[in-house]
């Protein structure tokens, strides 16, 4: 998937760029545990990672690709992806933080869907602020789009 981007991206459109472009690197549980550990958004060691897990990043990965694609027949995956977005436990930030900006936080104990509600915070961010329209894939001539 080629993105275009403004000249300098905030930190949570980076966070949703590398996850929505994580195609083949996301395929399993061990995958995801990496990814989450990449960008912090878990600890380090052993995280347990169910199959329902994988499946929510996955799902949410496709809805957020889905809307930054502007494709009329990703509503489905977008749909799903909100369902993932409204089982996430999260809390509004009175202050945000300089090490996360995100004005959502978790509000959950489970290493994975505190990552995932990390996620969930960034997105938030590239909502309110508009930064998500300029994020959309690149419509080169004769190119297709890919997963």
């Amino acid at each position: 998937m080629t993105i275009q981007t403004p000249a300098r991206l905030s930190s949570s459109a980076e966070l949703i760029l590398d996850f929505v472009s994580s195609g083949g690197q996301l395929t399993d549980r061990a995958d995801l545990a990496r990814f989450l550990r990449r960008h912090r958004l878990a600890t380090e060691g052993a995280i347990p990672i169910t199959l329902a897990d994988l499946d929510e990043a996955l799902t949410l990965r496709d809805g957020i690709r889905a809307v930054l694609s502007g494709d009329p027949h990703g509503q489905e995956a977008a749909a799903r992806a909100q369902k993932v977005l409204d089982g996430l436990r999260v809390t509004v930030r009175l202050v945000p933080s300089s090490e996360d900006p995100a004005p959502l936080a978790p509000a959950v104990v489970d290493e994975v869907r505190r990552g995932l509600a990390r996620i969930a915070g960034a997105w938030a961010v590239l909502l309110s602020s508009g930064e998500w329209r300029r994020l959309r894939p690149a419509q080169a001539a004769g190119s297709g789009t890919g997963s």
